[in-house]
């Protein structure tokens, strides 16, 4: 193995033991396609049952660990996380294609993950007392082995919006990192896994469909928390039927941006709307897929958004100058170019925009310059299915009750947004608008990574969470007298 590889390259961690495989595959730079990063481990089904195993032994003794022993070594494992996150930048960067500023915001996260949950726990997992003619107290336990299958495109704070709060709970885990970028989320957990007994954490990384069958379909799996398609979703929920296991899932998205006649287009505004729709490359779940523009102000807002991406810098996302990186992997890229092939076939017009940092090696990477669609209509392919990529189709409406009915007319419900100076009328088209969460003259995350508000129809399963997603980890049961 060449040395510069990370540490944990090739590898896979059962009851705190790091081992190597013969069977492995290369994980390629995006900017970059002729550099290897690194390797991934492909476990076979007989190391999953392992993985499982050994999270299976665990968790009799770490179930019954106290809440505050839990609380005091996820803030020691928060601390060295954060000593290592400068180092790890880099990394992230050249195995999944975002910009040094997004890589080094999201492993910031990840330590804000960690340090809140610890925080939330300890008046949370303190028993709910009723009171009337019986004395009844809601009581929280653990729910036991837990699978955590991770994405490729903000791999580390899906990863640890699961992992952290599902150990915090008193679980134990067996996480599946992406195949196209599993050396980061691999590398953090390794100094978290350190701080917990063994078999608390293990990681296996290899087949999404070896790893997350088995995992899926085995009855001493008691969750899983999956992020990725809509179809891959549904298979798992068909795997997981047969046992009965509790199932988190954060599909895909279609999230439509609402502009109303009178909202307020300055310099920033477009910024944030550019941000919505461009961030990580578009390769964002909640990320703006349709923009729908009052027809007052159509025009202005496809020639402002022109103008915004005009200016965006696609390149290597370790050149501090680059504003977007390349897509992930081949497949996506793909599809993308595809799509926006079929686009411009269809009579739409396809204007595409933005700077090459370096046009000599555009070839090498997955690159892309961001594009505006324009003259698509309602039922064509951009319109309806989740691009997740730098393009972005901009359609008129006439009045509110016209746009509701197009913003709805998707099989997703994630994210949605109202741009208007009058939040009263955001609030009541917010009502009829079908998304887990909408947002207010912005299309972002939540600041406080506490609130994780599910999608509807198919963009996800679960319930709503404001404890760091404690509840969905644990049952919560009744103890009278």
């Amino acid at each position: 193995m060449i040395s510069t590889y990370p540490v944990i390259s090739g590898k896979y961690l059962i009851n705190g033991e790091w081992k190597e495989i013969r069977e492995t595959a290369n994980v390629i730079n995006p900017a970059n396609t002729s550099e290897v990063v690194g390797e991934v481990a492909l476990c076979s089904k007989e190391i999953v049952n392992e993985a499982i195993e050994a999270a299976e032994k665990a968790y009799k003794r770490w179930s019954r660990s106290n809440a505050e022993d839990r609380s005091a070594l996820m803030n020691k494992a928060a601390e060295k996380l954060a000593n290592i996150i400068e180092e790890n930048v880099t990394l992230f960067v050249r195995e999944n294609g975002k910009t040094l500023v997004e890589a080094k915001k999201d492993l910031l996260r990840c330590v804000e993950i960690m340090k809140g949950g610890a925080t939330e726990l300890l008046n949370w997992w303190n028993p709910e007392v009723l009171t009337g003619t019986q004395k009844v107290q809601i009581r929280r336990r653990a729910r036991g082995v837990t699978a955590v299958i991770s994405p490729w495109n903000s791999p580390m704070i899906l990863t640890f919006k699961r992992v952290i709060p599902a150990i915090l709970a008193g679980n134990t885990v067996v996480v599946k990192p992406a195949t196209n970028c599993p050396l980061t989320i691999m590398s953090c957990l390794k100094v978290v896994a350190e701080h917990f007994p063994p078999g608390v954490i293990n990681i296996v990384t290899g087949s999404g469909k070896v790893i997350g069958d088995t995992l899926c379909s085995d009855s001493r799996v008691r969750t899983v928390a999956f992020v990725g398609s809509t179809t891959t979703g549904k298979d798992i929920m068909k795997n997981s039927a047969e046992n009965l296991q509790k199932v988190y899932m954060e599909l895909g998205g279609n999230d439509p941006a609402i502009i109303l006649d009178d909202a307020n287009l300055d310099e920033e505004a477009i910024k944030r709307l550019k941000t919505g729709i461009l961030r990580a490359s578009g390769q964002v779940c909640s990320a703006i897929k349709r923009v729908y523009v009052h027809k007052s102000r159509y025009e202005e807002v496809v020639k402002k958004l022109t103008k915004e991406f005009e200016r965006v810098v696609v390149g290597d996302g370790i050149q501090p100058d680059v504003t977007m990186g390349p897509l992930n992997n081949k497949a996506q890229f793909d599809y993308v170019n595809q799509l926006i092939e079929r686009t411009s076939r269809s009579g739409a017009e396809v204007v595409t925009a933005g700077i090459q940092l370096n046009p000599e090696t555009w070839d090498k990477g997955y690159y892309m310059l961001p594009s505006i669609v324009t003259g698509a209509n309602q039922k064509s392919e951009v319109v309806q299915d989740e691009q997740f990529g730098p393009v972005i189709p901009v359609l008129p409406f006439t009045n509110i009750d016209e746009v509701i009915e197009l913003a709805n007319d998707s099989k997703f419900g994630l994210r949605a947004s109202v741009w208007t100076e009058n939040e009263e009328l955001a609030i009541e088209m917010a009502d009829r608008l079908e998304a887990g969460a909408v947002f207010h003259n912005n299309h972002t995350i939540f600041n406080d990574l506490a609130l994780d508000f599910p999608g509807l129809k198919e963009s996800g399963v679960s319930r709503e969470t404001r404890h760091c997603g404690l509840e969905f980890f644990t049952d919560s049961y009744g103890f009278a007298n």
